[in-house]
């Protein structure tokens, strides 16, 4: 799958965002159906910290919204969807540019959809790793999920 106009127009939006600039990542994919996004951390100056590895902050941070916005952008206008929790595992210090793959596969959409016809909400737990150019898992991030129908205003 490659990028769309649109997906490539929100990835540089992201990369310019404040917020997500101040996390020294950088979003360097987002699939054209949302199913796929892609994230590069690097080792600088802005996500160094005092021992000279990765900032724990900017390791969440970095990973922070993407299972949500997948899962809107996934089910629609339709559905409420909010990270609920989150949990991050240190496994190895960062000394060098670390990245992370989201995905979210047809399945899972359907599970959701099929679990709320006769549930009024769910929570779904999604992981990723952030990992290094020889696939070292350097931290593992944990995200619920909650998920329930829009109700008619």
């Amino acid at each position: 799958m490659s990028e769309s106009v649109n997906t490539r127009l929100m990835r540089w939006g992201f990369n310019l965002w404040p917020c997500y600039w101040g996390t020294g990542a950088r979003v360097t994919f987002i699939a054209s159906d949302w199913r796929e996004v892609r994230v590069r951390l690097p080792l600088t100056w802005r996500t160094r910290n005092y021992v000279g590895t990765i900032f724990g902050g900017s390791l969440y941070a970095a990973v922070d919204p993407f299972y949500m916005i997948m899962l809107m952008k996934n089910l629609g206008p339709g559905f409420v969807v909010w990270d609920k929790a989150a949990s991050i595992r240190f496994r190895q210090p960062g000394r060098g540019p670390l990245t992370a793959t989201f995905r979210l596969d047809e399945a899972e959409v359907v599970e959701i959809r099929r679990l709320l016809e006769n549930q009024v909400k769910v929570d779904r737990t999604y992981t990723v790793q952030l990992l290094d150019s020889t696939g070292v898992v350097h931290a593992e991030i944990e995200k619920m999920i909650h998920i329930s129908l829009r109700q008619p205003s």
